[in-house]
This record gives C-alpha cells, structure tokens and sequence, in this order.
C-alpha cells in the first residue's frame, strides 16, 4: 500500500519568489524593464505547483507573489479609459523590488569575492598566478532549485511524456532511494543528474528519486554543480569531506 507524502522538504538551496522570478526572466530571455506579465504569471503558478505536488515546504510570500502577478495580469487585461493621462506601468509593482533585490545580489557579490582577512585588516595581496592554484583551475556554475527542477522536468517529459506529477509515494521508499544515492557515489564519486533517473520506471520512482536527492543537498552530504550550461548537471558525493571533519 502506498502512502501519501506527509512531509516537507526544507531545503537552504530553496530561496525566494523573487529568485523564482529572476529565473523565469533569464528563462524567457526577457527584459526586466519589459516582463509579459501574462507568460511570468502563469509559468510562476506551474512552478508553484510542481512545488507543491513535490510537498516542498512553501514560504507564505510565494503566495503573496503568486497573488500580486494575478492583480498586475488582471489590470493589464482590462482597457484603460483615459488614454490622454499616462498611467503608470502596473508590472512596476514587481520591477522596483526585482531591481532593489538585484542591487543588493551584486553588492553581496561583490563582498563576497574579497578574501575575509581583506573584510577587517589590509595586507599584501596575493599574486594572481597563485590565488588561480588555491581556487582551482575550473570555475564552476551553481545551479538553484529551479534549475534543479527544469531539468528535473525536462527528464520526466522525455521519460513519461504527458504524466502528472500529483501522485502518491511511499515514505519508506524515501530513505531506500538516499541510501541507494549514497551507495552509487561511493563507488564514482561524481555522477550525471541525468544518469541518477536511469533505473526509475514511474513517476512514483521519479519524484521519490528527485525528493532523495534534495534531502541530500539540503544536510550537505552531495555538492551539486554544473562544469557548462551545455553540460548535465553533476553529482559529487560530499560525505567523505563531511566524515573528515567530523573526525578532524
């Protein structure tokens, strides 16, 4: 018998309605200034959906967002009676924080960037040939959850074309799949996303899968990274790191 999914996943890769939004622009190839406030609308609630049939624990302002676009899509559908004053644009009521927000991610960017012993004293910086040794040669993306979640769909859509992701998992078959996760990156250490789904035959096994994974991320025992945007997403096992420290 199957039980129905009667837990949260909480997540800190998880953020908020405004990244939700950013990423639907960059999606769209979209301007900020110039949002088709119909398409945004309608692509943030598919989202919220999703999130909700994958029972992620859903913070109250991505429904306040969720409302708000409804408003601007609503006032943008009906005409304007006055057309000699000019009204002001309905989307700003979106744009003006999506713009302050991304001021403040550029800034924390920038802060960021600068060594943490930089932050309180001065000191001589270190010669740029060997900060690119420390850092590594290969600069890595870091992929959000929304991220996670289109290619997540994009896999399901090629697998099980046309199925719905409102079904039932089992909870015990949660904990089956992470030790299982586990077990495979033991034995390779870095795996493909794609790669993860490659025995999963419904879409039970499918979500449960993904849920696994996302608990994974979320205690810090698997690192998720992207080399290229053309490149699948990886998998890096992170427990070993983790067993290290804990005994170090």
């Amino acid at each position: 018998m199957t039980d129905n999914m009667d837990y949260e996943v909480k997540l800190e890769i998880f953020e908020g309605p405004l990244d939700l939004l950013l990423h639907l622009i960059r999606k769209n190839e979209v301007d900020i200034f110039d949002i088709p406030i119909a398409i945004i609308t309608d692509q943030y609630l598919e989202y919220i959906d999703m999130l909700k049939a994958f029972n992620i624990n859903l913070a109250g302002e991505f429904f306040l967002m969720a409302s708000t676009l409804i408003h601007i899509k609503s006032k943008m559908l009906l005409p304007s009676f006055d057309e000699d004053e000019e009204e002001e644009d309905p989307r700003m009521e979106v744009m003006q924080p999506l713009l302050e927000y991304l001021r403040l991610r550029e800034i924390a960017g920038e802060l960021s960037e600068r060594d943490l012993l930089d932050r309180d004293v001065f000191t001589y910086g270190l010669a740029p040939d060997y900060k690119s040794q420390l850092q590594g040669e290969e600069s890595l993306l870091d992929i959000s959850l929304f991220q996670l979640i289109d290619a997540f769909k994009r896999i399901v859509d090629q697998r099980l074309p046309g199925v719905s992701l409102n079904v039932q998992v089992a909870k015990w078959s949660l904990k089956n799949k992470t030790s299982f996760i586990m077990e495979r990156l033991k034995n390779n250490k870095t795996i493909n996303f794609y790669d993860l789904f490659e025995e999963d035959r419904t879409i039970s096994e499918f979500i449960i899968t993904f849920l696994a994974l996302l608990e994974l991320v979320h205690i810090g025992l698997i690192r998720i990274f992207q080399p290229d945007p053309a490149k699948d997403i990886r998998l890096e096992a992170r427990f070993d790191q983790k067993e290290d420290n804990d005994h170090g």
